[in-house]
């Protein structure tokens, strides 16, 4: 990819993306290409060769798990086999939400519904206790909306609106094509939206949701049970967990202390409609072609893509879903290997150490509060690559030739989640890998203070055995930096060295970091881009991980000796590149705590001094930030 060196001082991503932004060209059916999602495509086109290979015998394998996939992969290719039972299987499923004739019978079905991980009024899930993070607790959740955040629902979101038509239309096809009449149909969509609406007038935007500090809310079991007269929110969780709990953490205390105003008496016919017409929404991708197709059409309209996937590779990404640890783990033994493991395990362990020397040097906290920090930093633990071996459950995952696409999928689910839910009141297992290893993201958690990359994004143009230094630190290693930043970011800073939401800062000390966050806000709050704007708060915790990711990165770079910037900030402006769809990236303005890649690639470059050096910057050059107005915590 050709340098711009003209437009270096004016436009870093310019420069470095300018050209490759005029011929690039966004596959039909992704809403963006480039950077991550290039290497996403790359990965897809391996692991399709590798699968579709194995398929046809051309490739072999003894894993268990890999043959149980392959099973599944062929029955879900051999849809046109498929489709009649897989029809009449689902409305038998549907048919038994719509003859539940009161509340109580309605629970005992959203019961079956969450352990099939299908929509339910309300969601439960097993996770580390934020005051515990020893032991996993119970959390109660909101359901799932239609539209991707509360002010699409505002009655002047035209974009909201836009969507909910469309929404309409497609589930009125698939309970038509169903089998259901038109009336009958169109009506348990009316119902559906209605109430979806009435959901999403008490749930938090994503900007509160920003601050995932505030879902820990402990409420008793008497508490929960008075949250709503007409569903046993106790029997409920005692038909998924086998027990009643003491505790449940609640993540939108709100939302249920209005549950009474959602769930009346004569609302039962429209939750069955939203359950119906959900249900049959998630379920579209296992009917067959023509109910994926149909189904499609409101994430395509969401995203500005104009086609869905090809069949293939839609049933690969979809039995991998069920499959993913073993698809991730064949993916990084074979395509990352072992040198390249430990050569980032050696970064990782560098830029923790950075981090130690920087805390050690800072100015501006207590040597309390920096003793507290460091003993943070020791107590990382990271994933790289890939595991290195399954889950414990995986060998249940059976796949059963005579049982149709539809019943082996909600089958497996169920494995799923009842191991999910089984880990309840269990220690916490700290080197679970949270995502599959053929997935181009990386990861902080805070309730297990480690880190992961995984092997799919250990590659170029963010890292290679091949490639300098200089371009593997402003490429991988700025992202490992950006991950061990998360520790200390608005809400990392708020969880102490066992993952316990705990005040572990001298009270000095977090108000002036409170500051400092504040001037990160406003520095990105309001920016134009494309048909919006950033929004400062809502992206404030990957700001500060981008920005203390970049220092700890170039000072990584330092600690080995080079001198020479260009190459460290060159690739950091190459990882970005994106061109994406118009539709997706004002959705991703709105909902996503990331800021669009163009501004990461740039803005954050500004606020470093080395940056200025190395391509000469001053006043009037597009890059010019004046040194009092530079932007750094970490």
């Amino acid at each position: 990819m050709a340098i711009n060196h003209s437009l270096l001082k004016d436009d870093l991503y310019q420069a470095v993306n300018g050209e490759w932004l005029e011929e690039a060209v966004i596959p039909s059916d992704k809403p963006a290409t480039g950077g991550f999602m290039s290497l996403a495509e790359k990965v897809e086109e391996v692991c399709l060769k590798d699968i579709n290979a194995l398929v046809e015998g051309k490739l072999t394998t003894t894993d268990p798990l890999m043959l149980e996939f392959i099973k599944l992969y062929k029955k879900a290719l051999d849809f046109e086999h498929q489709e009649k039972e897989n029809l009449a299987e689902a409305k038998d499923f549907l048919n038994s939400i719509l003859s539940q004739a009161d509340y109580q019978a309605i629970t005992a079905k959203m019961v079956e519904l969450l352990n099939y991980k299908l929509p339910s009024l309300i969601n439960l899930s097993v996770e580390p206790d934020m005051k515990n993070a020893e032991q996993n607790c119970l959390y109660m959740d909101v359901p799932r909306l239609i539209l991707p955040d509360t002010p699409y629902y505002d009655e002047e979101n035209e974009k909201g609106q836009f969507l909910l038509n469309i929404y309409q239309k497609q589930s009125e096809e698939l309970l038509i094509s169903l089998g259901y009449n038109k009336d009958q149909s169109q009506q348990w969509v009316k119902n559906c939206i209605e109430f979806d609406r009435k959901l999403a007038s008490y749930q938090k935007t994503q900007e509160e949701l920003a601050d995932y500090t505030q879902n820990y809310n402990v409420r008793s079991i008497a508490e929960v049970k008075d949250y709503c007269q007409e569903i046993a929110i106790d029997s409920f969780i005692k038909q998924i967990i086998k027990e009643v709990p003491e505790k449940i953490i609640v993540t939108q205390p709100s939302f249920f202390e209005h549950l009474d105003e959602i769930v009346q008496s004569d609302n039962i016919e429209l939750l069955k409609s939203w359950i119906i017409v959900s249900t049959i929404n998630d379920l579209s991708g296992v009917l067959g072609e023509d109910f994926r197709l149909k189904g499609s059409e409101f994430s395509l309209a969401l995203s500005g893509t104009p086609e869905p996937m090809k069949a293939k590779k839609f049933y690969f990404y979809l039995v991998r879903d069920l499959f993913d640890q073993v698809i991730g783990t064949y993916y990084g033994k074979k395509y990352l290997g072992f040198e390249a493991r430990r050569d980032i395990e050696s970064m990782v362990k560098a830029m923790i150490e950075v981090y130690k020397k920087r805390l050690e040097k800072n100015q501006w906290l207590s040597d309390e509060t920096i003793q507290l920090a460091i003993r943070k930093l020791e107590k990382f633990n990271y994933l790289i690559g890939f595991p290195n071996d399954y889950p414990e459950y995986y060998k249940d995952l059976k796949v059963n030739a005579e049982s149709s696409l539809f019943k082996n999928c909600l089958s497996l689910k169920r494995i799923h989640q009842r191991d999910h839910f089984s880990q309840y009141k269990q220690a916490v297992d700290r080197d679970k890998w949270l995502m599959p290893a053929d997935r181009v993201n990386a990861y902080y958690n805070p309730t297990l203070n480690n880190i992961c990359f995984p092997a799919a994004i250990l590659q170029a143009p963010f890292y290679s055995l091949d490639q300098s230094r200089a371009a593997n630190y402003g490429g991988i290693g700025a992202v490992i930096a950006h991950e061990i930043s998360h520790a200390f970011d608005n809400n990392g800073a708020k969880i102490d060295e066992n993952g316990n939401l705990n005040n572990w800062w001298a009270e000095q000390d977090f108000e002036a970091f409170n500051q400092k966050a504040q001037a990160v806000v406003d520095q990105w709050d309001g920016i134009p881009f494309g048909q919006g704007k950033v929004n400062g708060k809502l992206t404030v915790s990957e700001n500060i991980a981008d920005g203390g990711g970049l220092t700890a990165a170039l000072n990584a770079l330092k600690n080995e000796g080079e001198t020479d910037y260009k190459e460290f900030f060159i690739n950091w402006a190459r990882i970005w590149c994106q061109k994406a769809r118009p539709e997706y990236e004002l959705m991703l303005l709105q909902v996503d705590v990331h800021a669009p890649a163009e501004l990461r690639a740039n803005v954050q470059v500004k606020n470093l001094d080395e940056f200025h050096e190395t391509f000469e910057t001053s006043e009037g050059d597009g890059m010019w930030l004046a040194p009092e107005e530079r932007v750094r915590i970490w």
